[in-house]
Formats: C-alpha cells, structure tokens, sequence
C-alpha cells in the first residue's frame, strides 16, 4: 500500500476549485488584505535600512547553495557534533518514520502530553495527528498556531497561520475552546494575549516533554537554532525534562559566521523587524540547566529527490519567511487554504510538489499553475529563489505526464498543426474573427465547447475585426 506524503491535506480538491470557492468569501479577502498590505509595507522599510542588501541577499544565496552540494558532509558533521555534546540523532526517510521515531521517544517517557514549538516540519509530516492516533496529546504554543487548533481550523500562511481570522473570531474560538478562558473577555489584542498566556503558562509548566522544529543547525558546534517572537518557544526549550527536535536535512548551515547572514535576512523579511525578539540556541545537553535529554530528527521527506532536479533544488534554500506570500496577488485573494499544503503561497506552489513527488497527485500537480508569473516574489525572497523559473518548470513536468489524449495536447496539437503552415494560420485567423459577434463589452464571456473550459474560468477578449496581415495587406501591399 502506497502511503500518502502528509505536506498535502487529505480531501484538498485541486487548487482551481480550492481557488474559486476562496474568493466567494469576502471576510477572508478583507482579513488577508489588511494583513499582508500591512506586512509588505513594514518590510520594505526595514530591508531599505540595509544599503547591502543585495549582498546580503547573494550571500545567503550562495551558502544555501554551497551546503546543498555539500549535503552528506555536513549533515554528517552535525550528527558528531550534537552526539558529542550528549544529544542523539535519529534518520528520518518519510514522515511515517519520523512521526513513529517521535512516538517511542515520548512513550518512553511515560508521558501523554507534549508542548510544541511552532513548527513547520512537524507539520509537514502531520505529527499532531500521529501522535494523536498514538495516545499521545500535542498542545500548540504558539499563539497563532494555538488559535489554529483551538478552532480546528487550518493553517493559512507560513508565519501567521491563523492571518485569515480577524479578533472577533479568535475571541468567539477562545471562548468556544479554551476551558479558563475569562467570563468578560474581550477582542482587544491585549485581552486575547492575556488569555492566551495563562492558559499556556499551565502546560509550559507541567509538560514534561517538548517538541520544536529548527530554523537552522549549526554544523561546526552541533547547535540548533529557532527564532520567534512570543518567547513561548523558549519555554518550551527551557522548562521540560525531555526536547524533541524535527530539521529538515537542508536546514544545515556550516559555522557561525554563515548563521549571522541568516539572522539578519530572515527577520527583516518575515517580520519587519532587525532582529527576532527571540533566539534560542542549545547545543546537546548541559547538566542541570534545561532539558536533560535532546534528540534531534534529521527529516529527509523528498528532500533528496528534490536535491537532484537542478532547476528545483533552489527551493531547498527556503528560510520559511513568507515575503513571497506577502506580494502575492493569487495569495493576497485566495488564501492559504486553497493551496491544500501546509506550505502555501508562491514557495508552497514549488516546494509542496516536490516533495510529494507524485506527478499523479492532482492536487499537488495544480499548485506550479497558482501563480500569475509576475515575478514579485523572486523580488523579495532573501535568498533569491528564482520561483517564476521553477514554476514553469514545474508546469512543464506536469504537461510532460499528461496523457496524449488529454484534451489539452489534443489542442495543442491542433495549434501547432494549424500555426505550422501561413495560409492555415491566416484562414483560422479570418475563421476567428466571426467570434466579435459572440461579444458584448469588447469582451467574450461564455463559448460553447471546448471554449466554455476557458471562458468557465476566464473571459477572451473580442477578435478584432481584421488581422495584423490583412490590414498590412490592405494598407501596404506587397510591401
């Protein structure tokens, strides 16, 4: 039996039907709107601060690209490094492997509950649900990944997951699901915060097993690193007995010097700050002083298979910072949800096909076409991934598994048999012409079939009434 790869969501349809019933909802259009208009403008104030960075943005280009080369050595010096300061390091192929390698570590433990540190590895390989299936609870620390659960809802952008909800709702979901919310609790920021921290105070204070993801390890030292901005991730990190650390394998980065490119990129980018207002590091165990055991899980899940395509390997230098989300006008109308991925967004739409790695997977074959091809979130990644370039890309390899009798190559093939010869090209030309008598408005909003599969999604401007040849014909001759 074939085991689903957890990076999409189960019962997602593709990310057209996604799309369209997105766009129905105009409070999730307000909300996204307020928010990344917001974000974007904070964050071009922030990177104009820095007169290098360009540089700084081909730096950390240049050591993604240097570590992805070098995978097997460093990940390899990481491993010596963390087991000599008293951690253990676990190889994860898949999700299944990881999500069981973490149930053992907790069930040997004795515990049924755990804290955890916003993660977006642990939610690639849906861990929460493992653990859940394994008796096994998982409470989010997070704020905005707290209000995601609470709700039952699902996340919708990398580093805001709950950016779809306005206060009013998070106060209804407060209220609705969190047993000592207060009785007069309001939707001012300040009273849901207040809530929030008492609530969580409780568990960070009676868990005795935490679970945190990595935005970066440090070879050289065998350190991990996780920024934020709540200091809820450094309880988590602090107080419990026993630290379960998921990395995805690219996660890697040499030395320190390398690291100090990524804390200046990578706040400036997610958060318009200069600096996280938190930055954890911990390096193996020290005794008497945090938790007392440290496991670190090195995630492969497609990671690999992503590494060999040459084109789409440029994804893996992702710093998970979301700016790309934040300029994109299909996200800004449609969300994170409709790209069914807990990796939404313009790199949701390169990263998450490949790491399914399934060119029959629908879902995941539709995201490489969510996107206008603008270029706006080339602009701003820090680390320069070219995403436009392996979008196309990407659409190519989906067109290549197409059946030939897909009625798409039918029509391509019909398009260049007609293009092929000039006098077939300029009679389908004049043929086309009589379609100006199907419009209104100078545009065409519905054609019969096959056309209505265009004009379904999208209307086709009026023909003019005469071609580019003929008025050339007609004005200038045989010129």
């Amino acid at each position: 039996m074939v085991v689903r790869n957890p990076v999409t969501w189960l019962g997602t349809p593709a990310f057209p039907k996604a799309a369209k019933d997105a766009l129905a909802n105009t409070q999730l259009r307000r909300n996204l709107r307020n928010a990344t208009s917001t974000i974007r403008g904070k964050r071009a104030a922030a990177v104009a601060e820095l007169p290098d960075w360009e540089r700084l943005r081909a730096a950390g280009a240049a050591i993604k690209d240097e570590v992805l080369a070098n995978l097997d050595t460093y990940l390899i010096r990481l491993e010596a490094a963390v087991t000599a300061r008293g951690g253990t390091v676990h190889w994860a192929r898949d999700a299944a492997e990881a999500n069981a390698i973490a149930l053992r570590l907790i069930r040997a433990t004795g515990e049924t509950e755990v804290v955890k540190v916003k993660s977006m590895a642990t939610a690639e390989i849906g861990l929460n649900e493992a653990l859940a299936e394994g008796g096994v609870t998982a409470i989010e620390t997070d704020l905005a990944e707290l209000i995601v659960q609470l709700g039952e809802d699902r996340p919708s952008h990398i580093l805001v997951p709950a950016i779809h909800r306005n206060r009013a709702e998070i106060k209804e979901i407060f209220q609705r699901a969190m047993p000592d919310v207060p009785a007069d609790l309001t939707s001012e920021p300040r009273a849901l915060a207040e809530a929030a921290r008492r609530h969580l105070r409780r568990k960070f204070l009676s868990a005795k097993v935490a679970i945190s993801g990595a935005n970066f390890g440090v070879a050289e030292t065998g350190s991990i690193v996780v920024v934020e901005s709540e200091g809820n991730g450094r309880m988590c990190l602090t107080l419990p007995e026993t630290l379960i650390t998921v990395m995805g394998i690219e996660k890697v980065v040499p030395s320190w010097p390398d690291l100090e490119v990524f804390l200046q990129l990578l706040p400036r980018s997610s958060t318009a700050e200069r600096m996280n207002p938190y930055t954890s590091v911990w390096t193996g165990v020290t005794p008497g002083d945090g938790p007392q055991a440290f496991h670190l899980i090195l995630l492969d899940n497609g990671r690999t298979a992503t590494l060999a395509d040459e084109v789409g390997r440029q994804s893996l230098r992702c710093i998970r910072c979301s700016a790309c989300l934040n300029v994109c006008p299909v996200y800004e109308r449609t969300g994170g949800e409709a790209y069914g991925s807990v990796y939404p967004g313009p790199i949701g739409a390169i990263l998450t096909p490949q790491l399914v790695n399934d060119p029959k997977d629908k879902q995941a074959a539709s995201l490489p076409f969510a996107s206008s091809l603008c270029g706006a979130c080339y602009e701003v990644c820090p680390v320069s991934i070219n995403i436009p370039e392996v979008l196309t890309h990407l659409r190519a390899r989906v067109v290549e598994n197409k059946s030939s009798l897909a009625p798409e190559a039918i029509a391509m093939r019909a398009l260049a048999w007609v293009m092929a010869d000039a006098k077939r090209f300029e009679r389908a030309q004049q043929a086309g012409t009589l379609a100006r008598f199907l419009g209104r408005d100078g545009k065409i909003t519905r054609l019969p079939w096959p056309g209505s599969k265009w004009t379904d999604v999208r209307d086709v401007p009026v023909p003019p009434a005469e071609s580019f040849r003929s008025w050339w014909r007609r004005t200038r001759g045989d010129q």
